[in-house]
């Protein structure tokens, strides 16, 4: 079967069409757009049917680490304007999603939120909070939402920015210090995919936080090193924790667009990952290939050549 076959095939599942292109020798990346755009499911499936590459690319990567399928608890919050609130909650609530229009709060909903940000610059602006999503289910939920967006002709603009969370609940004090430290070693070559306003100490809302290093090395339990981070407005911010329990990273740029945020998040879910018991020594891009997939590397490249031009 070839694939057009395959694609069109309508007693096919989505995972058997996937499965069927890649044995056709298809690469992941190839497989992901021609399926969606949605990475990290076809990851997912390419590790059930040939779980022996899987081990394979872990024997050439770090000891101790070892690739995880995403399924993790996580959030998101998206920055953006240019769509009535109420407009928006109807189109959402067509497209099978569950929301409500509330005023500014911090309070984690059952159903998606939108609500006022006075940070913001445009018409109509608003922030769209998700509930607790999980895993491939939370990521199709999300793909949905970021398709009404772009219908709606939703906006963004450099006051606007994306919040991803993170479960943390079961993350300990030695897990949370290695992530802080290996994010900050890393802040160079992450800045180099992120628009010249989010780099560096460039953005009050995504402040650096190398100068505290020191001290979260010094930390000897979590509500310490809670104090250290003592902002919410570093690019990673511990505050969410004491408040959530949770870790939020709020460096990445305003986006609508699934591919980034998917991306985003699979690239935030491998560092998470690998620093449960690794901390990098020689932090570079190439050193990033070691716990990042293929398809993630590639998307990363093309995200510096794009800010680079």
């Amino acid at each position: 079967m070839n694939t057009q076959a395959i694609l069109t095939n309508p007693n096919l599942t989505k995972t058997e069409k996937i499965r069927q292109l890649l044995a056709l020798g298809l690469t992941r990346r190839q497989v992901t757009d021609l399926t969606g755009g949605n990475y990290g499911f076809v990851q997912n499936v390419f590790a059930k049917y040939w779980p022996e590459q899987v081990r394979s690319r872990q024997n050439q990567a770090p000891q101790g680490f070892a690739f995880v399928a995403f399924n993790r608890r996580f959030g998101i919050e998206i920055e953006a304007y240019n769509v009535e609130k109420h407009t928006l909650a109807s189109a959402l609530r067509e497209a099978g999603i569950d929301v409500a229009v509330e005023g500014y709060n911090h309070t984690t909903r059952a159903h998606w939120k939108i609500v006022t940000d006075g940070s913001l610059n445009g018409n109509n602006t608003f922030e769209l909070v998700s509930p607790i999503l999980e895993g491939q289910d939370g990521l199709n939920q999300l793909q949905t939402v970021c398709r009404v967006l772009k219908q709606k002709n939703a906006y963004i603009n450099r006051s606007c920015g994306l919040h991803v969370h993170f479960d943390a609940e079961h993350i300990g004090l030695s897990h949370t210090k290695n992530l802080l430290i290996n994010y900050s070693r890393f802040e160079r070559v992450i800045d180099s995919f992120m628009p010249i306003s989010r780099r560096a100490g460039n953005n009050g809302y995504c402040l650096s936080f190398a100068s505290q290093l020191s001290r979260i090395e010094s930390a000897s339990t979590m509500n310490a090193l809670c104090g250290v981070m003592h902002t919410r407005y570093y690019k990673v911010n511990l505050q969410a924790y004491l408040r959530h329990k949770t870790i939020e990273f709020r460096q990445h740029s305003g986006t609508i667009e699934f591919e980034k945020i998917s991306n985003w998040v699979l690239f935030l879910h491998n560092l998470v990952e690998y620093s449960r018991n690794q901390r990098v020594e020689n932090a570079t891009f190439e050193s990033l290939r070691s716990f990042q997939q293929d398809g993630v590397i590639t998307y990363l490249n093309n995200r510096i050549s794009e800010l680079a031009a």
